[in-house]
């Protein structure tokens, strides 16, 4: 896997944790600090799809027999990036209903009504927040078992390689020896005609 590949990892890494945190903090800023932040996560995510266009990019450039392990690591970061995008979208319309009622100015009752709504759209984003955590670290978890799978895989091709080696030095070898054996053996045939043939000749 090259360098650049692993850099695009990082980078994407840190990033989708970013806005991961910027998108559980939403619906607890004000109306102004949460069109900013929106506007910040909009531009992190158009970020995080150059990054997975970067490596996507990369995988294509590896050898097919190694390709499968870095295609299944780059479909698990897309489908992370397909829920980031989800709650991002709940995120804004927790957001804009917010600001629609203070526009209208609900009175009291509904006021409270929205209040609960938005502590339980809160208690939702955090328990997503939660959730992209735990898929987080199973991806760095993953991640840190292909890397050891990659290893080991090198390993074996390397063995392979050696013993495909040696067995082409023994071919060499036996193929030696069965013309060794050849010669010997036409030596030794040569030499039992001459001694069936030369007591007849005597006789004569």
């Amino acid at each position: 896997m090259s360098s650049d590949f692993e850099g695009y990892e990082q980078d994407f890494a840190v990033l989708t944790a970013e806005i991961t945190s910027k998108i559980g903090r939403v619906p607890k800023l004000s109306p102004d600090e949460k069109k900013q932040m929106v506007a910040n996560v909009e531009k992190q995510l158009e970020e995080a799809k150059e990054l997975l266009e970067q490596m996507d990019l990369e995988v294509r450039e590896i050898p097919s027999q190694s390709r499968g392990m870095y295609t299944s690591r780059m479909r698990s970061y897309k489908q992370e990036m397909g829920k980031l995008e989800t709650d991002f979208k709940r995120s804004r319309i927790a957001y804009s209903d917010e600001v629609r009622n203070e526009l209208l100015g609900d009175d009291g009752n509904s006021s409270e009504n929205q209040l609960i709504k938005l502590r339980e759209e809160r208690a939702h984003l955090l328990d997503n927040t939660e959730r992209l955590e735990r898929s987080s670290r199973r991806l760095e978890a993953g991640y840190q078992i292909a890397v050891e799978t990659e290893q080991i895989g090198q390993e074996m091709l390397e063995n392979l390689s050696h013993d495909r080696e040696k067995i082409q030095r023994a071919r060499e070898r036996l193929r030696e020896t069965d013309a060794n054996l050849g010669k010997s053996s036409r030596i030794l045939t040569g030499m039992l005609r001459r001694n069936f043939t030369c007591p007849t000749i005597s006789a004569n």
